[in-house]
């Protein structure tokens, strides 16, 4: 046992050793833009939804992290994975069974034992036995091949713990995602309800006008379809509200509606941090857990070609039986009563039609779509940056333009209801002004959400959410 455990344990695992692929990736081009923003300190990637400074948002992200059942779900892979791991560990140590046993027996004196003996003076049909051995057994690790098999169990454990973490960095910022998205149509509707206040109020001037003959049938009817334009916005607002709401609570592990009346009082939206390691795609290697979980599954189908090709190689068992047998309890446990047995095996597969090669055959085809799949991976995660950057700074941008735009509107707005009042214009001027700045105090605050949405999915793309 001693010399065949020492032969275990400095023998070669057949196989190739796994060398982690090389991924070097050039700075981000659009880290510059991101740099010049003017923003306020960049936050802890960890916990990258504090930099908002909204408390709601805060809370709403230790619910999620607490209660969500997407990662009670990856714990529980997580753990199935851990068990396939530990029964490879296993698989390399000794098998001890311990089976007690007794049993009451009937010769036939028919068959070939009783028909011999049974003629034989003091002979007995009826008889008892009684067994107490234990069993061991193991098979030899000699090239590796089972070390092979719990090597890659242990990446494949590894690979599952990583994307706990990619479920725990994806339902935070999925949870940022849907808080914002409230605010933004909560912002939304104040704008629509505040317009058909506007537009209620121009209809009853024009109802005024008309009594007095001063307006028409025409532009009476204009005032009307524009307060019906402006009313006809807020079901859907609405709509898309309920459904935030409701993706919120399933995120945060409640029935919807359960938190609805907490984010029932609107709040702005918040000023969007500093995106800090903007320009290192180093940390975005060493942080994403996709690219990480990847490299893992690379590293696990590596080893599977080590342990497929140990099925080339003889498989060296022992047994051995220890334990005590007699007709008597009252002598089992003597020095008649002992037994013991010992064997060794030794099991080669020399011809099986091709079976091993086709199984090796299929392990390195395996490892090549990993590598492959992790190339891509990188790639893909380098993309979710720029796109995340780009859709930032831009989104950003466009903010102010529309605040500009929002400004100049609600000037021409206010001048052109002046004027129509006045005589000076007609009322297709107001309701043109009107309009216009409908939709650009819309589309403002519909950008803001979106700007804060670009900046969670910055935080989520470079792989903040989690302690490395």
């Amino acid at each position: 046992m001693t010399l065949s455990l020492a032969m275990m344990m400095s023998a070669c695992a057949v196989g190739p050793d796994y060398r982690a692929p090389d991924a070097r990736l050039r700075p981000f081009h659009s880290a510059a833009a991101i740099d010049a923003r003017h923003a306020t300190a960049a936050p802890s990637l960890d916990t990258w939804w504090e930099g908002f400074h909204d408390p709601e948002l805060v809370r709403i992200e230790q619910r999620v992290l607490t209660q969500n059942l997407d990662l009670a779900a990856a714990m529980a892979r997580v753990r199935q994975a851990r068990g396939a791991a530990e029964a490879a560990t296993a698989r390399l140590l000794p098998t001890l069974d311990f089976a007690p046993q007794a049993s009451a027996n009937r010769l036939s004196q028919e068959g070939l034992i009783g028909h011999v003996v049974r003629t034989v003076p003091g002979f007995h049909r009826d008889y008892r036995t009684y067994d107490v051995s234990g069993a061991a057994s193991w098979e030899i690790d000699l090239f590796g091949g089972l070390r092979r098999g719990q090597e890659a169990a242990r990446d494949e454990e590894e690979a599952a713990q990583v994307e706990r973490v990619g479920e725990r960095i994806t339902v935070a910022a999925d949870a940022a995602d849907a808080y914002f998205q409230i605010r933004g149509d909560q912002a939304r509707l104040a704008v629509a309800e505040r317009q058909i206040t506007v537009d209620t109020h121009l209809l009853d001037l024009v109802r005024q006008r008309r009594t007095r003959g001063i307006s028409n049938e025409r532009e009476l009817a204009q005032a009307e379809a524009l307060l019906q334009s402006a009313r006809q916005t807020v079901p859907l607002i609405r709509i898309a509200l309920e459904a935030q709401t409701n993706r919120l609570d399933v995120l945060m592990g409640a029935q919807p509606g359960t938190y609805a009346a907490e984010l029932g009082t609107p709040s702005d939206i918040p000023a969007i941090p500093a995106i800090g390691a903007s320009d290192k795609p180093t940390d975005m290697l060493r942080r994403r857990p996709d690219i990480l979980a990847a490299e893992r599954r690379l590293a696990a189908s590596n080893a599977r070609i080590g342990e497929a090709l140990g099925d080339y190689y003889p498989k060296l068992s022992l047994t051995g039986i220890l334990g005590f047998q007699s007709l008597s309890p009252n002598r089992l446990f003597t020095a008649p009563g002992f037994q013991a047995t010992g064997s060794g095996a030794i099991r080669w597969r020399i011809f099986d039609f091709g079976k091993i090669d086709a199984e090796v055959q299929q392990a390195r085809g395996a490892n090549a779509e990993a590598l492959a799949h992790y190339r891509l991976t990188v790639l893909h995660a380098a993309e979710d940056v720029e796109n995340a950057f780009t859709t930032l700074v831009q989104t950003e941008q466009r903010t102010g333009d529309l605040q500009t735009e929002v400004a100049s509107l609600t000037r021409a707005r206010d001048l052109s209801q002046q004027s129509f009042q006045a005589g000076v214009i007609p009322l297709t001027d107001v309701l043109d002004a009107d309009r216009q700045l409908l939709d650009s105090q819309d589309q403002l605050a519909l950008n803001r959400a979106n700007a804060a949405r670009a900046a969670v999915s910055s935080f989520r793309a470079l792989g903040g959410g989690w302690p490395t």
